[in-house]
């Protein structure tokens, strides 16, 4: 699936200048290419979290249409966010060849229900929720449905299992794990259990752990 994004060329660099632009409604961004030199551009940041939050996400091919003329194929390389606000601060784009083969990781899906499987008492295993393909850029999935339907207890999915309908090939290792039905743990007997917490010293809480996302570059190269 393929978005338009505009985008507006940019002769001013600096923190002062990116703060500017986030005022007027737009944030500074950055276009890579494969062997041109890196083009800086302003870009609207409501259209462009638009394109990341829809179903292609950042695999999402952008035809970014240049004010002034030029239209480009490019995909999401980077992006940061506020840490707080969560809105954009920044992009980094690079430009694609329609022709030429290129390297994205793709979200798996599960699809159907294990019946079988649970009615056997098995657990279904999601090991794996990513797969890195190769395509061409007008033919990057969305995702990848792998079904799950058919599965019996110790049963599993691979790579190599894997339809691709001749559009893309998967780079991952072919015998790398996707989903699996695992038999339940056995549970501790009940007493055994109790023995052990009540032996076990009361374990001090940890102080809750947030990480912060990317932050605003002080510099941008041009």
């Amino acid at each position: 699936m393929e978005a338009v994004l505009e985008a507006v060329r940019r002769d001013q660099f600096g923190r002062n200048n990116a703060g500017r632009l986030r005022r007027e409604g737009r944030i500074p961004a950055v276009i890579y290419g494969q062997a041109s030199a890196a083009e800086s551009v302003a870009v609207d940041p409501k259209s462009l979290l638009r394109i990341l939050h829809s179903q292609g996400g950042a695999n999402t091919l952008i035809a970014l249409k240049l004010e002034g003329g030029g239209d480009l194929r490019v995909l999401v390389k980077e992006y940061q966010l506020d840490p707080v606000s969560h809105g954009l601060l920044h992009a980094d784009f690079y430009r694609v060849a329609m022709d030429r083969v290129i390297r994205v990781t793709v979200p798996i899906h599960l699809t159907g229900e294990a019946k079988s499987a649970k009615a056997e008492g098995g657990i279904v295993d999601f090991v794996h929720r990513e797969l890195v393909v190769e395509c061409l850029p007008g033919d990057i999935p969305e995702s990848i449905a792998v079904d799950v339907t058919e599965l019996m207890l110790h049963d599993g999915v691979r790579v190599r299992d894997i339809a691709t309908g001749g559009t893309w090939k998967p780079v991952s290792d072919a015998d790398m794990l996707i989903v699996h039905v695992v038999a339940p743990k056995t549970e501790a007997e009940p007493a055994a259990a109790e023995a052990t917490a009540a032996a076990a010293p009361a374990a001090a809480a940890e102080p809750e752990v947030i990480k912060k996302g990317k932050t605003e570059k002080e510099d941008e190269k041009a």
